[in-house]
């Protein structure tokens, strides 16, 4: 018997974040944080998510290969309303060519490193000092 792996569908915008570096998903920022935290079986902190962004672009495109045909215009507008309707119209042509919804498994063991989120933002600022308050539990924060 084969174990098998439980996928979530996610709407193609969110794939196509993660796939492109672009910001293309209708749930903005949202859409990114929960592909990347069900891909990686953690609550990323916000710094966290390019490194978390490149773990899952291969394997995306592993499971879905004719997504790297999804090429987004280097630049959708000059001000935010007119990108904005930009990346509306460009997301309805993906979704008209590859659909609306796809379903993403889970990274394999191994395609996800874990870091500590505070040791990881000193990592990336190993000169700024950075001190974590630890409030105790049932203390007010």
């Amino acid at each position: 018997m084969t174990a098998t792996t439980a996928t979530r569908t996610f709407h193609l915008g969110d794939i196509l974040s993660i796939t492109t570096s672009r910001l293309v998903s209708p749930r903005h920022i949202e859409g990114v944080y929960d592909i990347l935290d069900f891909m990686t079986g953690e609550d990323l902190m916000t710094h966290q998510l390019p490194r978390a962004a490149r773990e899952c672009e291969g394997p995306l495109l592993a499971q879905h290969p004719d997504l790297a045909a999804a090429v987004p215009p280097e630049k959708f507008g000059d001000d935010p309303e007119s990108a904005k309707e930009a990346v509306d119209r460009w997301l309805a042509g993906q979704v008209a060519v590859y659909g609306e919804t796809r379903d993403v498994a889970p990274l394999a063991a191994g395609d996800h490193t874990s870091i500590d989120p505070l040791e990881e933002l000193r990592m990336m600022r190993p000169d700024d000092g950075i001190i974590a308050v630890v409030v105790p539990d049932g203390e007010p924060s």
